[in-house]
């Protein structure tokens, strides 16, 4: 049985977590943290980490950049696992929670989903074959509450192409200030923001005559959720290190 403490329990996915866990039995929630303390199920929401009344096995956190600081001083002094599933990091603090890989397990993913990370095997796969004949293009899409744009799912997307491609390649954001053709070593990105989109990535390679498209939607946040507890239960007994979602799917294989 995994302990978990959400960090980020009074939000959307906090609420959405506890719902996936009650229909498991190789984990439960056991806290929770977020600066709105009232609870909505038998277990308690403290403001802090330094205030959980008992050590989690994991700490899972759909909460927010700002809270990196103090997670990783509590996972760090008392031996935690932590999976970081927030979005908009900067470099600094991504840096810092690979720093933190080599004391605690550490789950480090800019998406939960198996079915994203299968796109991102294909897109992979892709760029290998197609070689630098074909244009590529990521187009992202969520809903109109998203603060950080390019999704770090985009650019998930995006490193994995560019470190398959044989020369690396600059990624463009905005086209509309570049009056200028398309440079062959680029790889567009774009932002789309609206109604209640959970998420959608379209993977666009461009060539002579024709067209490949890869995509994902996820038409739920559960699909995320239940990504993040299976990381959670994977990480349990783990040496320090940092993992990813193909450490799971390669150990469940």
């Amino acid at each position: 049985m995994t302990n978990i403490t959400i960090c980020g329990a009074n939000g959307k996915m906090g609420h959405t977590i506890y719902q996936c866990v009650q229909e498991r039995t190789d984990c439960r929630i056991i806290s929770g943290i977020d600066l709105n303390t009232t609870a909505y199920a038998d277990f308690p929401i403290v403001s802090k980490p330094e205030e959980l009344p008992e050590k989690p096995d994991v700490i899972v956190d759909y909460s927010h950049p700002s809270t990196l600081e103090g997670l990783l001083a509590y996972c760090l002094s008392t031996g935690t696992a932590a999976v970081f599933a927030t979005t908009g990091y900067t470099d600094e603090q991504i840096a810092s929670i690979k720093e933190a890989a080599k004391q605690i397990p550490v789950f480090f993913s800019w998406n939960m989903s198996l079915g994203i990370n299968l796109l991102v095997s294909l897109a992979k796969k892709a760029t290998a074959l197609l070689g630098d004949q074909f244009d590529v293009e990521i187009i992202e899409k969520h809903h109109n509450q998203k603060i950080d744009a390019p999704s770090g799912t985009a650019l998930m997307i995006a490193n994995a192409i560019n470190e398959t491609m044989a020369e690396p390649h600059q990624y463009v954001y905005d086209r509309h200030s570049r009056r200028c053709k398309r440079d062959k070593n680029e790889i567009g990105i774009h932002a789309i923001r609206g109604g209640t989109i959970v998420g959608e990535h379209e993977v666009l390679f461009a060539g002579h005559d024709e067209t490949i498209t890869i995509s994902h939607s996820a038409a739920s946040k559960g699909v995320f959720a239940v990504g993040s507890i299976n990381a959670a239960v994977f990480l349990q007994g783990k040496k320090a290190g940092l993992y990813d979602m193909n450490d799971l799917i390669n150990e469940r294989g």
